[in-house]
């Protein structure tokens, strides 16, 4: 491999883990801010290790890059990339799936707790009118009688599961991988979509996007659910279909939501969740610490150093190698 290495876009303070393994490999480090499909076209082109964040990398971008090349998510999902075309082109797509799994689990939980003890409507009805009587805020189930639904059960559904048994809550999950036993030993039990949705009075989304669960909670899945219950999404933004949803919270079809991830991002300035005092609206930060992008920048840098050394990479999502 020669020629430079690529960030196509970033949103950390520096980047002298990536700088390090540049300099290590006699290489240039060239940092874009790419927003567009056809900046990230040309910041690719001819590229054979490249870093990506949030930037589109379409088929266009992938056949950019030479058959053999290597691109590298900063994080967990790779929606963004478009990982089909990377396959049949033979540029290998890897991740870092395990930089920040407890940063986002606090997130969640910090959310879910804050939507059940309705702490926004509070906030926002004493701003507004001066005070309140707690009864004003309408039902608040103690933790030891809620139930708590976790769609999808892989690092970070697991992490938030263990923070939340402290609390006494009665913790349900589905998942197609999911093992029932293991989730068992660990005070989880299975289930299937229907009664996750049924029975749930937070459900809290850890589930990667992909085709079949684009959308997934929408009109019929929230139909599905309690009336007062409560939805925390901090995995991605498509899972949710926002019109149904905010729709639903306006209609009283369902108590409240906490969204740190859109579709797209960012949230429409018309969108009516900017207006209700029952949802949580975060920019995406759920990833967010200072510990938790040392790991994912270092982790990153660590599979590109392994890519230019020609050794296997550790997270790799791609089907097959050249």
């Amino acid at each position: 491999m020669s020629g430079p290495i690529v960030v196509t876009d970033h949103a950390f303070g520096g980047l002298d883990h990536e700088r390090a393994v540049a300099e290590k490999f006699a290489r240039e480090l060239v940092v874009h801010q790419c927003r567009s499909e056809d900046e990230v076209v040309e910041a690719l082109r001819g590229v054979e290790v490249a870093f990506v964040n949030l930037a589109p990398v379409t088929d266009e971008a992938i056949q950019a890059m030479p058959p053999g090349s290597v691109l590298i998510r900063y994080g967990i999902g790779v929606d963004n990339v478009d990982v089909q075309a990377a396959d049949a082109h033979g540029v290998r797509v890897c991740n870092v799936p395990d930089y920040g799994a407890d940063t986002v689990a606090d997130h969640a939980v910090a959310c879910l707790l804050a939507l059940l003890r309705r702490t926004n409507q509070a906030t926002q009805a004493i701003r507004r009118d001066g005070w309140l009587a707690a009864a004003d805020l309408g039902q608040i189930r103690g933790f030891r009688e809620t139930t708590v639904g976790l769609l999808g059960l892989g690092r970070i559904g697991r992490a938030v599961a263990a923070r939340l048994r402290a609390f006494g809550f009665e913790i349900l999950a589905h998942d197609p991988y999911i093992d029932a036993s293991n989730a068992a030993a660990e005070g989880i039990r299975a289930v299937d979509l229907d009664e996750l949705l049924e029975r749930s009075h937070a459900l809290s989304l850890h589930a990667p996007l992909t085709d079949q669960n684009r959308h997934l909670i929408g009109r019929h899945a929230i139909s599905k659910m309690r009336t007062d219950a409560v939805i925390v999404n901090t995995s991605r933004g498509a899972l949710v279909h926002e019109a149904e949803l905010a729709r639903a919270l306006m209609e009283g079809r369902l108590g409240g939501a906490a969204l740190d991830v859109f579709d797209p991002e960012p949230l429409a300035w018309d969108s009516p969740l900017r207006e209700l005092d029952n949802v949580i609206l975060t920019p995406h930060a759920a990833f967010y610490s200072e510990s938790s992008l040392r790991a994912l920048q270092r982790l990153a840098s660590e599979e590109a150093e392994r890519a230019l050394s020609g050794r296997p990479l550790r997270c790799e999502v791609t089907r097959r190698t050249p």
